[in-house]
C-alpha cells in the first residue's frame, strides 16, 4: 500500500458563485462568514468537501443546504490554489458557477444563514479572492450564452425577447443593439416563440418564448 503520509496535506473547499436575475439585474448570492479568519465579511457560498464525498456531492450539498434546491445548473469552473489565498491553511478551493430561477430558491433558508443576493455590478470586497472568482464566473457565462441556452435556467419558462435581451446585457455588462440581437438569437435552434401574449409592457403586447433544449 502507497504511504502519503511524507506528502504536504492541503484542505479542499468547493465555492459556489450562485447566480440569479431579479428585476432586471444579475445578482450572486453571499453571506457573512461565520467563523475565523475572515469572520463576519461577506462570503460566497462555500464549505470544506467531506472525506466520503466527489467534489460535486459536496458543492450539490452545500447548495441544498443554502437555498434548498437540488438537480441545478452547476458547472465546475476552476481551481483557486494560490498559496497564500487563504490566511487560516493552504486551501485549494474548487469553483462551481450556478444559475438558478429566482422565484424558485427556499427565502426563508437563506435567511437562516444570514445570506443576501446583490447586484454582481455592485458588489463589495468579498473576502479571500472570492471577486476573482466572481468575474471570472461572470466571464465564462458571459461566453457560454452565446452558444447555448443557459440563458434559460435564470428566466421563467415563458419571456419576451425584450427580456433576454436584458438579461444578455446584465451578463455581459454592456448594452446590445436590439435589431442586431434580435436576429442572432432568433437564428438558434433552441429558441421557439410560442402563440401567447405579453401584454405587461404595451397594449400591443410582446410575443413570449421559450428554450426547447434547456
Amino acid at each position: 500500500m502507497t504511504n502519503y503520509s511524507s506528502y504536504p496535506q492541503f484542505f479542499v473547499s468547493v465555492d459556489c458563485v450562485i447566480f440569479g436575475f431579479q428585476d432586471n439585474t444579475l445578482k450572486v448570492l453571499t453571506h457573512q462568514r461565520p467563523y475565523d479568519p475572515g469572520r463576519g465579511e461577506l462570503s460566497l457560498i462555500g464549505g470544506f468537501v467531506h472525506r466520503d464525498e466527489s467534489l460535486e456531492d459536496a458543492a450539490n450539498r452545500i447548495l441544498k443546504e443554502f437555498t434548498g434546491l437540488d438537480n441545478v445548473y452547476m458547472r465546475q469552473l476552476a481551481a483557486f490554489g494560490e498559496v497564500e489565498r487563504d490566511p487560516g491553511e493552504r486551501v485549494i478551493s474548487i469553483v462551481y458557477y450556478v444559475l438558478i430561477n429566482y422565484g424558485d430558491y427556499d427565502e426563508e433558508l437563506t435567511k437562516q444563514h444570514n445570506a443576501n443576493w446583490i447586484n454582481v455590478d455592485e458588489l463589495p470586497q468579498l473576502c479571500f479572492d472570492h471577486n476573482k472568482m466572481v468575474e471570472k464566473a461572470r466571464k465564462e457565462l458571459g461566453e457560454d450564452i452565446k452558444d447555448t441556452p443557459v440563458a434559460g435556467k435564470l428566466l421563467p419558462r415563458y419571456f419576451t425577447l425584450t427580456q433576454l435581451q436584458t438579461l444578455f446585457e446584465s451578463i455581459q455588462g454592456q448594452q446590445i443593439d436590439k435589431r442586431n440581437f434580435r436576429r442572432a438569437i432568433l437564428e438558434k435552434n433552441y429558441l421557439s416563440a410560442t402563440d401567447m401574449i405579453d401584454k405587461q409592457m404595451s397594449r400591443r403586447g410582446a410575443t413570449l418564448y421559450e428554450f426547447t433544449n434547456n
